[in-house]
């Protein structure tokens, strides 16, 4: 059946007579297909695209100078110590992913992957699934994010490896990139994701809106990263940033998943499959509009109306080829949440300078950031309960990944006496000095003895940066109980040497488990 409308057009003033879509009589008969074929000869006659003329204003320079970065990232040399440093980024992502095969998280990554699992193309980590670039990069990513292992951005307020690094993965075996051409895609994903927050206000942007730094971020660093592996023209990847921010999204209330697996999800697997599926269609001959930063309804002014538009596009684009954001980017020691961190650091540092014994501790009083503190404060889970950790701390005189993801012993008889001892105090002074992860630590002995650390820069920290050795013994400690040690120390050698890589397909057998 026909669906056809006809429009009986009244007389009308001057002006629109005038434009010709109706007679002068007033009594003409015009159907919607006249009245379009009439609009789009008006647009032809003076000389306007009617894609063009509807859909965008001209594209700013901001968006050139960012759109032809991103295209030309794949090509261009990285400097020695940012490639140095997007290996370690890498593989201790790949760790990640490796041990949150075997949390909760993980494991319904792998039940979803294996229910939707799409043309065999792209490697499901710690399984022997391989199944769509979209649902490969939803698993990996929820795997990656299956607890808090992966590293942290703080300026961005975003978690960028999780996403980036299974983006990248799934759109470089898709196109069968080098392994030079993934590492550039990474960094590339580190460059763009970050600045996206940060050009929206970071903390500030996340307290005040309630959205989701850490999706946000995550999800124009994944698209960034895959359309680098699907080698995207200059026009296409501006079309990639439109599809993004289309998908842009997740909302604070991820705070309240006592199970992980919606802010895994989140934090992770969302951005992961919607940063590929940008690249995607792109890829496949989509377009869309040709500037979302700028122009009517663009993405800035949707987000942050009362900022200044012009200041955050120039944030986008700041430094770019000179400040690489994933030298600014954290690697985690322990593997808690990022507020516990310092505190963490300070129980060893303290230790090492005067032994003591967890019955020789009176009392433990940590300051934190007021946000950090209400993050981690007394939390079901035991890696982001901050009271909970520094017990485990005084006990075993260290924070490792098991003693992290026991929930069992948060009511071992030992622990909660411990724990009791805890206090832990929100500190404007050290909110004032955010996005810096910092915390002040008191230890108070039963002879009286009062040992105290301000700890300003956590270790793993572009301050205090963990070396090659401590990354490879942390990812070797995460990837040996889920593949073996003799799996897990080769995967490590070919990470750390990637750019010999010809395809990056040849990883597959390294990251699956047999």
């Amino acid at each position: 059946m026909e669906l056809r409308r006809d429009f009986r057009v009244a007389a009308r003033p001057a002006p629109q007579l005038a434009s010709g879509l109706i007679s002068p009589s007033g009594g003409g008969t015009l159907t919607r297909r006249a009245l379009l074929q009439r609009a789009g000869c008006l647009l032809a006659a003076a000389g306007l695209p009617y894609r063009r003329a509807i859909a965008a204003d001209p594209v700013s320079p901001v968006m050139t100078r960012l759109s032809e970065y991103m295209s030309e990232a794949r090509n261009r040399a990285l400097p020695d110590a940012v490639a140095e440093k997007a290996k370690h980024h890498i593989l201790d992502t790949l760790a990640a992913i490796i041990s949150g095969s075997e949390l909760p998280p993980g494991a319904a990554a792998l039940k979803f992957a294996r229910s939707y699992g799409g043309e065999r193309v792209a490697t499901v980590i710690a399984s022997n699934l391989v199944c769509g670039p979209i649902e490969a990069a939803l698993s990996n990513g929820v795997m990656a994010h299956a607890d808090e292992t992966d590293d942290s951005h703080a300026p961005s307020q975003s978690h960028p490896g999780a996403p980036i690094v299974p983006a990248a993965l799934a759109a470089g075996e898709k196109f069968g990139v080098s392994g030079m051409h993934f590492l550039r895609s990474v960094v590339l994903g580190y460059d763009v994701g970050p600045r996206v927050t940060m050009a929206l206000g970071g903390l500030d942007f996340r307290d005040e809106s309630h959205q989701s730094t850490h999706s946000i971020a995550g999800v124009f660093g994944a698209a960034a990263a895959a359309g680098c592996a699907a080698s995207l023209t200059p026009q296409q990847m501006r079309w990639l940033l439109d599809y993004t921010a289309q998908q842009s999204s997740g909302i604070a209330s991820w705070s309240r998943d006592t199970d992980h697996i919606e802010k895994a999800f989140v934090f992770a697997g969302m951005p992961a499959r919607s940063g590929v599926t940008s690249a995607l269609l792109v890829h496949a001959g989509w377009t869309g509009v040709d500037d979302v930063f700028s122009g009517a309804d663009n993405f800035f002014l949707v987000n942050a109306p009362d900022s200044d538009p012009e200041t955050m596009r120039q944030i986008l684009i700041g430094q770019l080829g000179e400040r690489y954001e994933i030298t600014r980017t954290n690697i985690k020691k322990w593997t808690v949440g990022s507020p516990i961190q310092a505190a963490l650091d300070a129980m060893e540092i303290l230790r090492a300078r005067r032994p003591f014994e967890a019955d020789e501790v009176e009392r433990v009083r940590v300051e934190l950031p007021t946000t950090g503190a209400r993050t981690v404060n007394d939390r079901e889970i035991p890696d982001i309960s901050l009271q909970h950790m520094m017990a485990v701390m005084l006990v075993d005189k260290t924070a490792s990944f098991q003693a992290a993801h026991d929930t069992p012993r948060m009511q071992n008889p030992a622990i909660l006496r411990q724990r009791a001892k805890v206090e832990l105090v929100p500190s404007e002074f050290l909110q004032a000095r955010m996005p810096s992860r910092e915390a002040i630590v008191e230890i108070t002995l039963a002879d009286g003895t009062r040992l105290r650390e301000h700890v300003e820069a956590v270790r793993g920290t572009a301050e205090n940066p963990m070396p090659r050795s401590e990354v490879v013994g942390k990812a070797r400690d995460l990837i040996a109980p889920v593949l073996g040690a003799a799996q897990g120390d080769r995967l490590i050698e070919r990470i750390l040497k990637i750019e010999t890589t010809e395809n990056i397909r040849e990883l597959r057998p390294l990251l699956a488990r047999a």
